[in-house]
């Protein structure tokens, strides 16, 4: 008897602190910001990775003298970014400041005090700051990784080094800060959910610069302005690299709810961002079939980006049907204007401005048309568009926007490069530029065995 009593009491003794645990246990906050600090974290790596798909898409959009070099550098510009971005573009973009321009949260660590002093669209979540950080650098790596696009092929490397980290600090945070971070265009009502205009038009006005200032690669065109065709030397990286980016779009859109409980409103963001992206791949196909006879691969590639960064701002504020309407029309101006561009001297390698300039004006103001009075209502920014009864007003709010965006990162961008250009140069030699940026800044060859085959006589295209 005495045993048995000894040993209730102890399975009792045993017992209760798992009882006080279950008294203890996580609220309904808690359980909230647990989930939602899960959901972004998972978003800034599926954004973070779409550095991977960047890398393919440009270096198999490049020829194979440069593929190395167009990889390894998508690399170390992250790197950059991320130092600059925790330093001082953070700060700048979301902290405590003024309209135009945060004033705290640089050097992030963590803190409490660094919490409080997320303003803008990172304000109204719980999540841990060291998340909130991550998440928005992976959009401004995405960012500069476009604004490179119109280096290829024929900068230096340490142009990449020196723009990378003015471009993270001086350019990319003001724009932020005047959209997402409590800004004048913010306060204006400027619908931007996920960076049509913040990520992707800064990035692509900063590449048109860059390309008109470095000027044409050798051989793009013939002495009557007529271009040559520089084809990309692996269509297969490409579409890998598109297929990539694809996939993280789901991070960069349906992220940007920064959470995942409630009513699974990000599930619905994903449903129109892949609706406008299969849009923008058949309508750019259809359109480039017609146009040249045949079914060209890049063409559609660029038209599920171009509607992909199309929808990025209005994938919360659109109907799905609207959104397959915006990533069509994406996919056709944009093959439109990449022929403009390249007829009127622009060599853009990759067509990062009709990809990712064009389509984000179109897409930013497309809220301006088809944004919903629901749906503004649930986001709680600016106002429903033209054909929803909201008449011009959020048009001309989109319009200001980009309009604002785009001669302040031009200007910027040029006076940055052309201070560039007076102190290190901005473009390689044409020795260097011929022989190939994998040898002539690097030392070897991003295809080694294909390319000693070239240089002993062989039939390797280079």
């Amino acid at each position: 008897m005495l045993k048995k009593l000894l040993l209730t009491t102890g399975l009792l003794s045993l017992s209760v602190p798992a009882l006080a645990f279950a008294e203890d246990g996580p609220t309904a906050v808690q359980l909230q910001n647990a989930v939602d600090s899960v959901w972004v974290m998972l978003a800034a790596i599926l954004v973070i990775f779409m550095q991977a798909g960047f890398a393919l898409l440009e270096a198999g959009s490049t020829r194979m003298k440069n593929a190395g070099h167009v990889a390894g550098k998508t690399v170390l510009t992250f790197g950059i970014c991320a130092i600059a971005f925790w330093a001082f573009g953070f700060g700048l973009a979301f902290g405590d400041g003024n309209g135009f321009i945060g004033l705290k949260g640089f050097f992030v660590d963590g803190s409490e005090e660094q919490a409080a002093a997320a303003y803008g669209v990172l304000s109204g979540s719980a999540i841990p700051i060291g998340i909130k950080f991550l998440f928005q650098l992976a959009f401004a790596g995405v960012s500069l990784a476009i604004a490179f696009g119109g280096f290829a092929e024929r900068a230096k490397l340490s142009v990449y080094l020196i723009f990378g980290v003015l471009y993270t600090v001086v350019i990319y945070p003001i724009v932020a800060h005047w959209i997402w971070g409590g800004g004048w265009l913010g306060d204006h009502g400027k619908q931007d959910f996920a960076g049509s205009t913040v990520v992707h038009l800064q990035g692509a006005t900063a590449a048109l610069v860059a390309t008109i200032m470095l000027k044409p690669r050798i051989g793009k065109y013939n002495k009557d302005k007529t271009p040559n065709l520089i084809p990309g030397h692996n269509q297969v990286l490409s579409v890998l690299g598109v297929i990539i980016l694809w996939i993280g779009w789901f991070g960069f859109n349906p992220g940007s709810t920064l959470s995942a409980m409630g009513d699974g409103f990000f599930g619905y963001v994903a449903m129109t961002t892949n609706m406008a992206a299969a849009a923008g791949a058949v309508a750019a196909l259809l359109v480039a079939w017609m146009y040249f006879g045949k079914a060209d691969i890049p063409s559609m590639l660029n038209g599920v980006l171009a509607a992909l960064v199309a929808i990025t701002a209005s994938c919360a504020f659109v109907t799905v049907r609207d959104a397959i309407i915006i990533g069509a029309v994406a996919g056709i101006i944009t093959f439109f204007t990449a022929q403009w561009f390249e007829r009127a001297g622009v060599d853009d390698p990759i067509f990062a401005f009709s990809v990712h300039g064009i389509a984000g004006v179109w897409g930013t103001l497309a809220n301006g048309i088809f944004a919903t009075p629901g749906l503004v209502e649930k986001v709680g920014v600016g106002k429903p568009g033209l054909l929803y009864g909201g008449g011009f007003e959020q048009l001309g709010v989109q319009a200001l926007g980009i309009i604002t965006s785009f001669v302040f990162v031009a200007v910027l961008s040029f006076v940055i490069l052309y201070l560039i250009k007076l102190v290190v140069g901005l473009r390689v030699t044409e020795e260097e530029e011929i022989v190939g940026l994998d040898l002539s800044e690097h030392g070897t060859y991003g295809y080694p065995e294909q390319m000693k085959k070239a240089a002993s006589g062989g039939t390797a295209t280079i």
